[in-house]
């Protein structure tokens, strides 16, 4: 079948229902019971119908100037730097985007995928939330419609990917805190369920076998990766029976948490603890202290994933690429070497 010309018939024939019971899960019609809701919905995200409400359809695509964003937290500095770097690019390229945040929500995530493709977007930027499979991006795909998915990688999707060498970054980092006299470092936030802190962590643990150290499971400490996370991290953390004396953390947010959560414990970052973040978010030079942080230029990353989405749209077919982004150490006063501005770079 082709699925670029789905119909409500073939809908109806695949779902095993009527074309009329179709028309009225389309139009949110409380008259239909939610099995045979979920059933016709299931189907239809399998043969990627969409909707056309008139203002657009799929074939129109190719001439749209319209730009689907998809952020998992727009609450994270990281990701509204993220998204600035794309405008940067997309504006100039004279296309319009709509913005949408999906809150780590894969259902959320579906329901705007479905309403930017109505509207017929020439393509998509996505930072996936937490469990999105290749099947929730198999009807894009199929369809034509470039993707460009950053920050975390979707295992098995056919589209572009383009994320940080979070690995080289994570090493490098607990390499430095090593040479600074450090023998206990934890690795502080971020949930377990992404690539992304499957990756730093494991840069992490390398990084002290490297070295020698031990690398126990205790001292992976894994909260929401957010300021409050951060504190709930070092929290946890000091009331090991061998606290850490720096850590790690998942990104700059829980950074700033951990920091937080240090001085109410009567602990100065950067004195009585060492600190490191990883994102590099404009933030991150201001703070008191200043945070030592891998940097991923996040507005660099929205360039460069706008750049990759146009030339698949100039190029007028999807042929996916992944990249991996080099990243830098920047060491600040957070993790104690007493430095504003000294950078090593690693190669990706």
């Amino acid at each position: 079948m082709n699925k670029s010309r789905v119909t409500v018939v073939d809908i109806a024939r695949a779902a095993g229902v009527s074309k009329s019971t179709v028309s009225l899960v389309l139009q949110a019609s409380p008259l239909v019971n939610e099995a045979t809701r979920a059933k016709v919905n299931a189907v239809i995200r399998e043969l990627g119908y969409v909707y056309n409400r008139g203002a657009a359809n799929l074939r129109q695509s190719a001439s749209s100037r319209i730009i689907g964003i998809i952020v998992n937290d727009l609450t994270n500095s990281f990701f509204a730097e993220l998204a600035v770097g794309m405008d940067m690019v997309m504006q100039s390229a004279g296309y319009v985007q709509f913005l949408s945040n999906s809150a780590e929500s894969v259902d959320r995530q579906r329901e705007v995928i479905a309403s930017m493709r109505e509207h017929g977007i020439a393509g998509l930027i996505l930072s996936p939330a937490r469990g999105t499979e290749a099947a929730d991006l198999k009807p894009l795909a199929a369809s034509g419609i470039p993707v460009v998915a950053v920050v975390r990688n979707v295992v098995g999707a056919k589209v572009s990917t383009l994320f940080s060498d979070n690995y080289a970054g994570a090493k490098d980092a607990v390499r430095h805190l090593v040479s600074l006299g450090h023998t206990r470092i934890a690795f502080l936030g971020g949930i377990a369920n992404t690539t992304v802190f499957t990756e730093r962590v494991e840069g992490w643990r390398d990084a002290l076998s490297e070295a020698g150290l031990a690398a126990p499971d205790r001292l992976v400490i894994g909260t929401a990766a957010s300021r409050a996370g951060g504190v709930a991290a070092i929290e946890r953390a000091l009331l090991l029976p061998e606290a850490p004396t720096a850590a790690l953390c998942f990104n700059d947010a829980a950074a700033f948490g951990v920091c937080d959560g240090l001085r109410a414990a009567g602990k100065e970052p950067g004195r009585d603890f060492a600190v490191v973040g990883f994102d590099d978010v404009i933030e991150a030079e201001t703070a008191v202290p200043a945070l030592t942080t891998v940097s991923v230029d996040p507005q660099g990353m929205g360039r460069r994933a706008a750049q990759l989405l146009l030339k698949q749209i100039n190029a007028g077919r999807v042929e996916p690429e992944t990249i991996v982004s080099s990243v830098r150490l920047v060491v600040r006063q957070s993790c104690g070497a007493g430095q504003t501005d000294r950078t090593r770079r690693i190669s990706a």
